[in-house]
């Protein structure tokens, strides 16, 4: 389903984004949104310290459409971003959004749903709309989601996953229940810890079936990542690939339930 020209408007709902560096990743973000008639209660970007021209484009984008800018005058990494961008939600819904991310035609026919389950379910803690693979424990749920599952004896450590810092809905007091972001630390640590974390304090999620269809990954060699992975965890020689998954079976399980 396409927006055509109906206006949605998400009253209950924050859009959170996360930007360092990549003033023209938020602005085509941002614009996209706005082309598809979809807006949001409030809009808050929390930057990472960015270089000097990126904060000029902020404050120049901030102008023109009116988002609550949250800066630190030095990058304190992912969690810190996260945790002082979300601080500052005021509404009961949080769509966690990172700037190089761009919207589908179809997402905002998709959001009301989300939004309808967690208002009908008291205990769904997050709805996600992207990943790079499907989460390997799903049972039909509706509407084209599915609900993730997570038991000890499941045995693809994949599971660990739960959670994903990839665009997805939850509840603004989503800190309360799973503590704040791990500060200090990498990008991969900071997700992994709160993957943790939501499974310890048993969240419970929703995943979209066709998770690459409602948002699309944008990366230009302008505003490239600002995240690559070390090359021994994409490797594809078979022994570090046999090595790599046992140790990460044994960690993963270690630390979800036994830490």
């Amino acid at each position: 389903m396409e927006t055509g020209n109906t206006n949605y408007h998400f009253k209950d709902v924050t859009l959170l984004v996360t930007h360092y560096n990549r003033s023209k990743s938020l602005e085509r973000l941002l614009k996209t949104f706005k082309e598809q008639n979809c807006s949001f209660e409030a809009i808050v970007v929390s930057d990472d310290g960015s270089a000097a021209e990126h904060q000029q484009a902020l404050e120049e984008l901030k102008t023109t459409y009116g988002f609550q800018l949250i800066t630190t005058p030095v990058n304190k990494g992912l969690g810190n971003n996260i945790n002082k961008g979300q601080d500052a939600v005021k509404t009961p819904y949080t769509l966690y959004v990172q700037e190089d991310f761009v919207p589908t035609p179809q997402f905002a026919a998709h959001l009301p749903d989300a939004v309808g389950f967690m208002r009908e379910e008291n205990d769904l803690d997050i709805v996600r709309f992207y990943a790079y693979r499907a989460y390997p424990y799903l049972e039909p749920y509706k509407k084209g989601f599915s609900r993730m599952v997570v038991k000890p004896w499941f045995t693809n450590y994949k599971k660990v996953y739960y959670y994903s810092d990839h665009p997805h809905l939850r509840r603004s007091s989503f800190l309360t229940k799973f503590g704040r972001y791990v500060e200090g630390e990498k990008v991969d640590k900071t997700e992994y810890a709160m993957c943790v974390s939501f499974i310890k304090h048993r969240g419970k999620g929703l995943f979209y079936n066709d998770f690459q269809g409602l948002f699309v990954q944008k990366n230009s060699s302008n505003e490239p990542s600002t995240w690559q992975y070390k090359s021994w965890r994409q490797s594809k020689n078979p022994l570090v690939t046999y090595a790599r998954d046992i140790y990460r079976q044994v960690k993963y399980n270690y630390d979800m339930y036994l830490s």
